[in-house]
Order: C-alpha cells, then structure tokens, then sequence
C-alpha cells in the first residue's frame, strides 16, 4: 500500500486485504481515511529484533508446556514396564484435569467447581479410551 503509485491504487489495495462483507460497506471516503492514517504509522523497522518481551513471552511459553507435561513423563522415568508407566501417566494426566476443571470452576464462579472437574475428567477419560482403542 505505501508503494502505490496513487491514492486510488492504495485505497484499492486496502479493499482488496479487507473480508469481502466488510470491504462492501466500505465507503470510498472510508477508505480515503484507512490510507492516510496507514500512511501516517512510522515505517516499520528493516530487521526486526526479538525484545525482552518477546524472549520473556517464549520463556513464558515453554515453561508452561514445560511444567504441564513433565508430571505426565514422570511415570516413564521410573517404572520399568511401558505398560504399567503408560496407565500410570493417564491416571496423572486425568488427575491434573479435574485440578484444572475444579480451579476453572471456582476462578469462574460456579457454584458446584467439582462438576467443571468431574466434566474434564469425563473428556480425559474418552480422549484416554480413543488413544487406547487407536493403539497408544
């Protein structure tokens, strides 16, 4: 849009990047307006660099995977049989659900939390018997 040779051709551009449904209620004037605020906004950098909130966002990130899955491995570093770590690590994986249900529940204000437990464990538990009907 910047590198438009006219107004007309950068409002155009502009429609055509807008949803269908809303680049048809548009007014040209409307349009006129998005063009000159766009032009308006400072160039954007030439290299973007990471920040300190985007490295503390991904820290963020991956220490939530991080401590969400690592209860669920556990079963696997210390049981010998594959078998009896697998039941094991679904038993976990069910119990961190109902925490999760209940803490969801009582954060949202219901009155019953165990029911929002109780309904991710009931999900946990089909998602377990695909897993184990599929061959996991």
């Amino acid at each position: 849009m910047r590198g438009a040779g006219d107004p007309e051709q950068a409002q155009r551009l502009i429609a055509e990047a807008l949803p269908p449904v809303v680049a048809f209620v548009v007014q040209p004037a409307e349009l006129g307006a998005i063009h000159r605020r766009l032009t308006e906004l400072p160039e954007p950098p030439e290299h973007p660099r990471l920040d300190r909130d985007d490295l503390l966002g991904a820290l963020g990130v991956f220490l939530l995977v991080f401590l969400a899955t690592f209860p669920v491995t556990i079963p696997f570093m210390v049981m010998p049989h594959v078998a009896s770590a697998m039941r094991a690590s679904n038993a976990i994986a069910i119990a961190m659900l109902f925490v999760m249900g209940y803490a969801s529940g009582r954060r949202g204000g219901h009155r019953r939390p165990w029911l929002m437990g109780v309904s991710m464990v009931l999900l946990g538990g089909v998602l377990v018997a695909l897993t184990v009907a599929l061959g996991g």
